[in-house]
């Protein structure tokens, strides 16, 4: 009999000793390789295959819980970003600017789009000219400071309000699906302004903003929230809807109003199991042909206008 004892070395470096055993594989690991367990100790790789099996958690609405609004924050990075290359920049509200219907002179000015032909070096501008990235971009910009004491409030008022909103909204959908109402808010926005008051030169984020405040409402009703707080909160919103009619673009907020509400009951409202991150996608792409179809229906109607100062 053989008086020497076996050596037995870690399986993943295997110059080192080791008497101790994976509790899992029974394989040998070194100290640089335990992973305290509840019992004993396992290798790096029973860990990793146990991370796999363990069920992730997830929101009301199927999304991944993250604790920090990651999302909200840079949204808000990216308006004030856009709001310091405004300033050094103004032409960037021209071009880039919600406008679905304009004339750009040979002045360099702008003009209302009439029916009618064209003539002389009138030429069109905005999404009738296949500028269809306003329709988005424009949710990005602001009211320059140029435009009195509103232009600095407009862009502090709406940073405001998506930093409450966001933070109450995001975790409850995950940062795909709060992305997705956010851009489809801003989106029906722009549409319903193109589809209303093609004319209007229209920026800021409130379109989404309204998206989030009828997602929060949904959200909310979904779960069994104390509906009083909330009730308060939507009679704001839809007050300033209202007042919107005469200091800024109604249109705007009421079709980022009407998108996000429908996108949040898509997302609250489908029924848990394997297909539902497929139709709440589905939703959305439905929602997203639907606007893509107004607009280019609208665009097909515009399309031959003419020019008025």
């Amino acid at each position: 009999m053989d008086s020497e004892s076996t050596v037995t070395t870690c399986y993943r470096h295997t110059k080192v000793e080791c008497h101790v055993r994976c509790v899992r594989c029974d394989r040998y690991i070194c100290p640089d390789c335990m992973r305290e367990a509840a019992v004993g100790h396992q290798c790096p790789d029973c860990v990793k295959e146990g991370m796999r099996s363990v069920r992730q958690a997830r929101t009301m609405v199927g999304g991944r819980v993250s604790a920090v609004p990651v999302v909200t924050y840079v949204l808000i990075a990216v308006s004030v970003l856009a709001y310091l290359a405004e300033l050094a920049l103004p032409e960037i509200v021209d071009r880039f600017a919600m406008v679905g219907a304009g004339l750009v002179g040979p002045d360099g000015g702008h003009y209302l789009w009439v029916e009618g032909p064209y003539f002389g070096d009138f030429r069109p501008e905005g999404v009738v000219n296949g500028e269809w990235y306003r329709l988005l971009t424009g949710a990005f910009l602001h009211l320059p400071p140029t435009e009195g004491t509103f232009g600095i409030l407009h862009i502090v008022m709406n940073m405001v309000a998506l930093w409450n909103l966001g933070r109450a909204v995001e975790p409850m959908l995950g940062r795909v699906h709060y992305l997705a109402l956010y851009l489809l808010s801003a989106l029906g926005g722009s549409v319903l302004v193109l589809l209303l008051a093609p004319q209007d030169a229209v920026v800021g984020a409130s379109g989404a903003i309204f998206g989030l405040g009828a997602a929060y409402y949904v959200l909310a009703r979904r779960i069994g929230a104390d509906m009083r707080a909330v009730n308060r909160f939507m009679a704001g919103l839809l007050l300033w809807l209202v007042i919107s009619a005469v200091v800024t673009s109604w249109e705007g907020h009421l079709g980022g109003l009407l998108a996000g509400g429908a996108v949040a009951v898509a997302f609250a409202y489908v029924p848990r199991g394997k297909r539902r991150a497929l139709l709440q996608a589905g939703a959305c792409l439905a929602l997203l042909a639907l606007l893509v179809v107004l607009a280019a229906a609208k665009v097909s109607e515009l399309t031959g206008g003419g020019v008025s100062q």
